[in-house]
């Protein structure tokens, strides 16, 4: 497999540039969201978003879809909604007989609005999806058009009517990426620019890739060189979350189980998705850096000591990134 050119680097730096700039001429501000969200898409990962309503969560997704010429669905989850509501059925038509109507999963993003408000027999209906590309309705086996990227939104502040997401389906999620308020002169230009004033077709958001280009820049992120030394250092940073090495730090006593080995895939990869969008052909320890908290935030869990203390997982991450020695 060939390495990545400077100059092919360069190239691509330029077009994630011009992205950004289409999505600016919709969404104010979040500009770390947004490089997020594009980082998952060359990485081929999916994200949750957590932050409180009415902050442009479906927005910014909408907004990078129609960008990125990507097709969008939108699910809102509820407590009543059913598995065959995400992935479809098969039913029966009388002159047709049996025939199967496609769930909005068959969409290349797809936002699951408030996913811990299903419970968890729906939620898991996305694993095969997330993990395979594929979904199995009535034992027949569907694949999912790609690029395919589930961006998932939590609530941070209610906790009535909600379930806690299974461990193994937090895992598959490449980011977990925290959405704060805007700025106050943020604030003062959203009050023009708002979709409450404006629709979203008025903004005219031009499409500046496609499916199969997309699919391409994520065939061009893997070829991103890593050094040893790179793959030393987040293997170490992955094994510092993790009993018994994580008592060698002063916040690891809040931990109760460190980071999967899906955490150092997700570096790995995140890492290289992160110094394309630089315009790098090569990764740096800074690249690692940048990501390190949007990859192992949810994969860390706390004991009931640092649930009780209110420790935060992005607490311990600071200290072990401080403490980690670079190469």
């Amino acid at each position: 497999m060939s390495k990545v050119s400077p100059a092919e680097a360069k190239r691509y730096k330029e077009i994630f540039d011009t992205i950004r700039k289409e999505i600016a001429n919709v969404v104010v501000g979040q500009q770390n969201i947004i490089t997020g969200l594009i980082r998952a898409l060359i990485a081929n990962g999916h994200v949750i978003v957590e932050g409180v309503p009415g902050i442009a969560k479906t927005l910014v997704v909408r907004a990078l879809a129609e960008a990125t010429g990507l097709k969008f669905q939108r699910i809102q989850f509820t407590i009543d909604l059913l598995p065959s509501d995400i992935v479809g059925i098969t039913t029966y038509s009388r002159g047709k007989g049996f025939i199967t109507i496609k769930g909005p999963i068959f969409t290349n993003f797809l936002m699951a609005d408030e996913i811990n408000r299903a419970s968890p027999k729906t939620q898991s209906a996305l694993l095969e999806a997330m993990q395979e590309k594929q979904v199995t309705i009535s034992k027949v086996t569907y694949h999912l058009d790609l690029p395919f990227l589930v961006m998932a939104t939590t609530n941070p502040i209610e906790s009535a009517g909600v379930y806690n997401l299974p461990e193994a389906q937090i895992d598959r999620f490449l980011f977990k990426l925290i959405m704060d308020f805007p700025k106050p002169q943020e604030e003062q230009e959203i009050l023009s620019t708002n979709i409450t004033l404006r629709r979203f077709e008025d903004f005219q958001v031009k499409p500046l890739l496609s499916p199969d280009k997309i699919i391409k820049i994520q065939e061009v992120a893997k070829r991103v060189y890593i050094s040893k030394e790179i793959e030393d250092y987040i293997v170490r940073l992955v094994t510092a979350t993790r009993p018994p090495h994580n008592k060698k730090f002063k916040l690891g006593k809040y931990v109760d189980y460190g980071a999967s080995p899906r955490a150092s895939i997700g570096l790995f990869i995140a890492a290289k998705a992160d110094a394309l969008i630089d315009g790098n052909h090569y990764v740096t320890p800074q690249n690692v850096k940048n990501i390190a908290h949007d990859v192992m935030r949810h994969r860390i869990l706390l004991n009931y000591e640092g649930q009780a203390e209110g420790i935060k997982t992005d607490a311990i991450i600071n200290e072990l990134l401080d403490s980690v020695p670079i190469p």
